[in-house]
């Protein structure tokens, strides 16, 4: 329940302040747990974007939006924390005004918000959003723009993971895979999609200087996957050379990175895979 003393001014102050307090108490916690910028600060619209990559963008319309879908800032994301509390005073009396004019049942004009597959990031309104939020309140008018990215807004809740959002993306610009390759090749640390893309170009560019014909960007990506990628990690299976826990993508570059230094060569084989787990013996 939110307090009412009857007087808006003096709740309206009562609203701030325990905002700010909130806000303040969750800043300490994340820097004990060693996580603060995940928490103190929205996420920043331009990361999103440019993480996912931007296809299109249409306008929607004014429609009620949940208020925890509202994850994000276009351009304060220093000004509200992830629950879009005030980090500063700075807007104190702006924010009191707004405060008090809810409280009286003024009408609130909507705000404007970017929508990025289930969550929203705020263009215009970041005030109006804060007190709603201070008020307890579940819902809020907005004008939304609906943004098309390249790869699906799903797993972005830390900046953690748009940088392997933003490494995924790249590699699949530069190595279209799709359906069931697109889901294969996915690792856990994001400088490995740089690793996958340029083990992609080069066996496509010795593939097509042993053919003497040319191949696009697709037919390298599908070629690549069928004729090198899926044998090789079937043969690591088969050796049992795979990791626990370790994703076939992660693997297939490990071997592969083994095997050249063991033998200076592109080509597999048993003898590469009994080398490769005689080297794993010798180091446990």
């Amino acid at each position: 329940m939110v307090s009412d003393s009857g007087s808006p001014r003096v709740d309206a102050e009562s609203d701030f302040m325990r905002a700010r307090r909130h806000q303040v108490l969750s800043g300490l916690a994340a820097r004990v747990r060693g996580g603060v910028d995940d928490v103190v600060q929205s996420m920043s619209f331009d990361e999103v974007v440019d993480a996912l990559g931007r296809r299109a963008e249409h306008y929607v319309g004014t429609k009620v939006i949940p208020l925890d879908a509202i994850v994000g800032s276009v351009d304060k994301v220093r000004d509200f924390d992830r629950r879009f509390r005030p980090t500063s005073a700075r807007s104190r009396q702006r924010w009191e005004r707004l405060a008090r004019a809810s409280r009286t049942g003024e009408e609130i004009p909507p705000i404007e918000v970017y929508q990025i597959g289930d969550v929203y990031f705020v263009r215009d309104g970041h005030h109006r959003v804060s007190v709603a939020r201070s008020l307890r309140l579940d819902v809020i008018d907005a004008r939304v723009t609906a943004i098309e990215t390249f790869l699906a807004p799903v797993g972005i809740d830390a900046r953690a993971d748009l940088e392997r959002k933003h490494w995924r993306r790249i590699m699949l610009q530069r190595a279209p895979f799709t359906g069931e390759a697109r889901a294969a090749v996915a690792v856990d640390d994001p400088f490995d999609y740089g690793v996958i893309a340029e083990t992609v170009e080069a066996w496509a560019a010795r593939t097509m200087h042993a053919e003497g014909a040319y191949m696009d960007k697709k037919t390298m990506a599908a070629r690549w996957f069928a004729e090198e990628f899926e044998p090789v990690v079937a043969m690591i299976e088969e050796a049992g050379v795979r990791g626990p826990g370790e994703r076939p993508a992660a693997a297939y570059l490990r071997i592969a990175g083994e095997r050249y230094r063991l033998i200076r060569e592109h080509e597999w084989s048993a003898e590469v895979m009994d080398a490769v787990r005689s080297k794993g013996r010798r180091r446990r």
